[in-house]
């Protein structure tokens, strides 16, 4: 019997999805539930909303709660973060190889080690030659990589898993939608989506 699934929405410019990334995989397993990893793009989302940046920069008293809140839910998960010099951050290379990376079987390593990259250790991850380093230490092919990453065909497919978070109604990340059509937004929600999976 197939496992039930859940669709794990993110953008590597958002701070709370590098916590889910950093949780979901080992809380999937102990329920019994198959994640499938869909990297997307806010800023096209954003943009249809008449935004220009995160939320969080709108709202200067929001964003400063959240990079306190950032701070004591990374300490209680164990894991070290950093507060990056440019936020939100253009996300869309990260995006482009993780997208290639879930074809090749490398692409949840790569979103975590680069989430990693980003908030823990407080490097821009447009810059080529970060993603290059986070391609390295994986010991993937760097070049190779990137070429296969800007290639046309795998553009065409992250422009496609946009316009299906759209076609959802996705309107933030982390996001996660159950098979029966639910989704649940926030960090916070990410064990209510995977029970609901669960028992759907």
């Amino acid at each position: 019997m197939a496992k039930p699934v859940l669709d794990f929405w993110y953008d590597f410019a958002s701070t709370y999805s590098f916590l889910s990334a950093m949780r979901i995989a080992p809380l999937a397993e102990a329920e019994g539930v198959t994640v499938r990893w869909r990297p997307f793009l806010l800023g096209p989302i954003f943009q249809s909303q008449n935004m220009t940046t995160s939320p969080f920069v709108t709202f200067p008293l929001k964003g400063r709660n959240m990079w306190r809140d950032m701070e004591r839910l990374a300490d209680e998960i164990g894991i070290s973060f950093r507060r990056p010099s440019v936020f939100p951050q253009n996300s869309l290379l990260a995006a482009r190889v993780a997208m290639a990376g879930m074809d090749e079987g490398w692409g949840e390593d790569f979103t975590r080690a680069t989430y990693v990259a980003e908030f823990s250790d407080g490097r821009t991850i447009s810059e080529p030659g970060v993603i290059a380093d986070v391609l390295g230490k994986l010991k993937l092919p760097v070049d190779a990589t990137l070429a296969l990453a800007q290639s046309d065909n795998n553009k065409s497919k992250l422009r496609a898993q946009t316009k299906q978070a759209q076609k959802l109604e996705l309107f933030g990340a982390p996001s996660f939608t159950t098979a029966d059509g639910e989704m649940f937004w926030g960090n916070d929600r990410l064990e209510r989506a995977l029970r609901w999976a669960k028992r759907g």
